[in-house]
């Protein structure tokens, strides 16, 4: 029994949950999270026992100053709570932490032990994939469930994936066998792009997920990020005509794909949507993208873990470089990467993404499966894996 005790009781709670590594394409999943956390000014209120469910040498802790007094953090997976007003109030459990690296069963009884505790009404799970998106349309972003009814009355997909999965996938299934009701939302992350951070997918989610649970997110920041983000990557990808030609490529198949898609309900939502968002007084900007200040500005276009390659003339010879020092340190864990879409190509990449690389399911249920990896965590790591995108979807779901 787990006893919670400082936790004042909450209204219609939902627990929402992301993890560092494998299924995490960009950090976009766990941004997110720790987005919510930051805005609403979440309150820890528990952590899971480092020891159980770590391995110390894939997982680091870390040691800092405090006043001349050294200390560890331990990696691990907290849990925090944000208490919501507003004209419909609702309480959410933030769930935010690193995949684990052993004992998962034992991982997922625990967090439910919470959630039963706590009387979380629903779980939703963030996850991002590694996917043939262009950074210059909206990121896709799907909901996948294992629950039919669930599938039904929230408008999802219900996830036919079979193949290797990650904790986000373990977790979805242990709250299906336990009668919660649980979502995951995947944001596909461009391949040629993704190294983190990327705004514009955790604004993607967060759009997506303020629909699911019908509440009014703070955005802040994160539309004018996500705008500079794109710019940024436009600017990258000018220099390297290939890049460019191949981000084009992207661009019409995206847009052929789609021309379905622009019917009349597609409209409506969307208008939809702006409504909300103007009538909440919030910024209603689109998602648009953040570029990042850190060292050489061709580490935007790298191929990730499990993504289709980039065309094969590097941007810089120092990009190429980066890329073979990456390659040397295999302290990096490396996922194999599925799609069970029909007609959905596989393609192969490596990352000198930092940490570990991992893959996201797909289900083929009317739309492409994905089987892509995202890169996380602290140190390098190389990893390599396949990865499957029809492109003639516009969303990718995963479980």
């Amino acid at each position: 029994m787990i006893e919670l005790e400082g936790v004042p009781e909450l209204v219609d709670p939902v627990m929402v949950a992301a993890f560092e590594g494998w299924n995490d394409a960009g950090d976009a999943a766990s941004t997110a999270v720790a987005h919510l956390d930051r805005e609403w000014k979440g309150e820890v209120f528990a952590a899971l026992d480092a020891e159980d469910y770590y391995d110390f040498q894939v997982n680091r802790p870390t040691v800092w100053l405090d006043g001349g007094v050294r200390k560890i953090t331990w990696p691990t997976t907290r849990l925090s709570v944000v208490r919501v007003g507003g004209e419909k109030p609702r309480d959410l459990v933030l769930v935010r932490g690193i995949e684990p690296s052993m004992r998962w069963r034992s991982f997922c009884n625990e967090l439910l032990g919470f959630a039963h505790e706590l009387g979380v009404e629903l779980v939703v799970i963030l996850g991002a994939l590694l996917g043939d998106t262009p950074h210059t349309r909206p990121v896709p972003v799907s909901g996948v469930t294992s629950d039919p009814d669930l599938a039904r009355t929230m408008d999802l997909e219900e996830t036919k994936y079979e193949g290797p999965t990650g904790i986000v996938g373990i977790l979805q299934e242990a709250c299906t066998h336990a009668g919660v009701p649980a979502v995951s939302l995947w944001a596909a992350v461009p391949h040629y792009v993704s190294q983190p951070p990327n705004p514009k997918a955790t604004l993607a989610l967060l759009n997506r997920l303020e629909d699911l649970i019908d509440m009014r997110i703070p955005l802040g920041e994160l539309p004018e990020d996500a705008r500079a983000w794109q710019l940024g990557v436009d600017q990258l990808a000018a220099e390297d005509s290939e890049v460019a030609e191949y981000v084009q490529t992207l661009e019409e198949a995206r847009d052929t794909a789609e021309l379905p898609e622009a019917s009349g309900e597609a409209i409506a939502r969307e208008f939809e949507r702006y409504l909300r968002r103007r009538d909440g007084g919030g910024p209603g900007s689109p998602p648009g993208g953040h570029a990042t200040e850190s060292g050489d500005p061709a580490t935007y276009l790298k191929d990730g873990p499990g993504g289709r390659a980039r065309p094969p003339r590097p941007l810089r010879p120092e990009a190429e470089a980066t890329d073979g020092a990456a390659e040397d340190d295999t302290s990096g864990s490396s996922g194999t990467s599925e799609g069970d879409a029909p007609g959905a190509s596989g393609t192969k990449g490596t990352s000198d993404a930092k940490g570990t690389s991992g893959s996201s399911e797909a289900s083929d249920a009317g739309s492409s499966g994905s089987e892509s990896s995202g890169s996380s965590g602290s140190g390098s790591g190389s990893g390599s894996g396949s990865g499957s995108s029809d492109s003639g979807s516009s969303d990718s779901s995963e479980d």
